[in-house]
Formats: structure tokens, C-alpha cells, sequence
């Protein structure tokens, strides 16, 4: 299913025009139609352009580990960046016009395609500061919320995000909510809870998950050392590592018995 809805993205003019731009200088190299009609003084790939390439290759695979990317999309998206850059630093280093050329066409697509960003359903509540999450529990004590610290610029915020939207929605109920907190735009609650909000960090996101108001679990925590322990936030690894099947049973058995007993004091 997962790979069904990756082909389905494929087909938008972002990923489209992204993928053709990451491949404009091979292709250019390895068809010989292409590069005769661009002027090309050799149709192959010297040792400097296949370092370079193959240089590309593993920073890729480094980054977009590191972003949290567990889909098809999710590497494409990560690896968007990386493969224009070197692509510009290929065709500079060919021809200095076709570079400056390369160059106008990225920035003339990234203000006319922007990122695609998740569309479908959602039950998140986004906040405002720790403020703003203090009332929340306040307002009913009962109440078990989940929530996730992100910014709008990390890549990794950028990929959890659709998988936030999706566990909201098949777990979420009266008494199990979901949040949002832009430490980025709020540095309240990254101070409050101890979230590192830097470029360079690597807490984001964060997420933690509240009962009766108070922290009872997060991912990614520190361990006895101090040092954070990897976590890769896949929807299958958050269900696990926060219980949340069980979670919400419990959610749900508290939810009836909470009805059960005013339908006995109306009657």
C-alpha cells in the first residue's frame, strides 16, 4: 500500500521535475543524441565527474538516514538537494553557461513548485507553547495526549509529519489526544522540556507522551550517560515503542465507564 501511494506521488510535477533535474547532467553524458545537441566535447563520464557521482551516492544514503527516511519518497524528498548541487557543480565544471543555466532552473522551480505537503485526514490539536499545553491539561486531568515537538524547516519534522497525522487518526479519541508544538516559532517549550532546537539538533522531532499531565515516556530520551538513543519514527515503531494499542484500549475502556456512569446519574 505504502508503495501504491509512493508511485501515486510520483506523478506529481514536483517529484517529476525534481527527478529529471537530478539526472540532467548523466543523461546529458550517456545519450549521445542529448549531448551532441548540447555541445558536449565527450559523450562519457571522466574519472573527476564519476568520483563526484559516486561521492554524491553515499552522502545520500548518510543523510537520508539520518533525516528518518523510510519510504520511497521520503529518500527522493532528502535527496532532492544533494543531487542538484552536484549537478550544478557538474555542469560549472563542463561549461560555465550550461551551470549558470542549471542554476536559473532550480531556483525558477522551487518558487514555482514548492513540496508537496500532506493532505489527507487529521485529529491534531497544534499549540501554542508550553503555555498554551499546560492549560490543555489542566482543562481535564484525565486526558492522555501524545505530542510531538517539531519545526517547519528540519527534514525529519518534514517526514514524521504525515505519519503524526495518520496514528491521530486511527487512535485518537475524547481522552487521547494528539498535539503539536512548533518549538521553532515557540521556544518555551523546547526549553521546558528539555528539547534542543538548533539546527544541528538531533531531537527534532520529539515526541512525548503525557498522562495526567505529566511526561511518562519519549522518543528519542537519553540514556543513564546522558547520550540520545536513535530513534527512526516509522508508524510501526512509534505503535511500539509508546504502547499505543494498548494505550488506547485503555483510553477507551475509561471513555465507556465515564459514560456508563452518567447515563446512571440521569436515570
Amino acid at each position: 500500500m505504502s508503495l501504491k501511494k509512493d508511485l501515486m506521488l510520483l506523478r506529481k510535477p514536483y517529484y517529476l521535475v525534481n527527478i529529471l533535474l537530478s539526472l540532467t547532467y548523466v543523461i546529458s553524458k550517456r545519450i549521445p543524441m542529448v549531448c551532441h545537441m548540447l555541445g558536449q566535447a565527450e559523450c562519457e563520464l571522466d574519472s573527476r565527474e564519476t568520483e563526484i557521482l559516486f561521492f554524491l551516492m553515499i552522502v545520500i544514503m548518510i543523510r537520508t538516514r539520518k533525516a528518518g527516511s523510510v519510504t520511497m519518497i521520503n529518500y527522493l524528498s532528502s535527496s532532492f538537494v544533494y543531487t542538484k548541487v552536484t549537478n550544478l557543480i557538474l555542469w560549472f565544471y563542463a561549461d560555465i553557461r550550461m551551470g549558470i543555466l542549471f542554476a536559473a532552473l532550480c531556483i525558477l522551480c522551487g518558487l514555482l513548485l514548492p513540496e508537496p505537503t500532506y493532505q489527507g485526514p487529521e485529529k491534531v490539536i497544534y499549540l501554542r507553547g508550553a503555555t498554551s499545553l499546560q492549560e490543555e491539561f489542566q482543562r481535564d486531568i484525565k486526558v492522555t495526549w501524545l505530542v510531538a515537538f517539531y519545526t517547519a524547516w528540519n527534514p525529519a519534522c518534514v517526514t514524521f509529519a504525515p505519519i503524526f497525522s495518520q496514528l491521530s487518526v486511527e487512535f485518537a479519541l475524547d481522552n487521547f489526544k494528539f498535539g503539536k508544538v512548533d518549538v521553532g516559532r515557540h521556544p518555551d517549550a523546547a526549553a521546558k522540556y528539555h528539547i534542543c532546537d538548533a539546527s544541528t539538533s538531533k531531537q527534532l522531532p520529539t515526541l512525548i507522551l503525557f498522562k495526567e499531565g505529566k511526561e511518562v515516556d519519549r522518543r528519542p530520551y537519553a540514556d543513564n550517560k546522558g547520550k540520545l538513543v536513535k530513534f527512526l519514527f516509522s508508524i510501526d515503531n512509534v505503535k511500539a515503542a509508546f504502547d499505543l494499542n494498548n494505550v488506547y484500549q485503555n483510553c477507551r475502556t475509561d471513555l465507556a465507564k465515564k459514560k456508563d456512569k452518567k447515563q446512571l446519574k440521569q436515570e
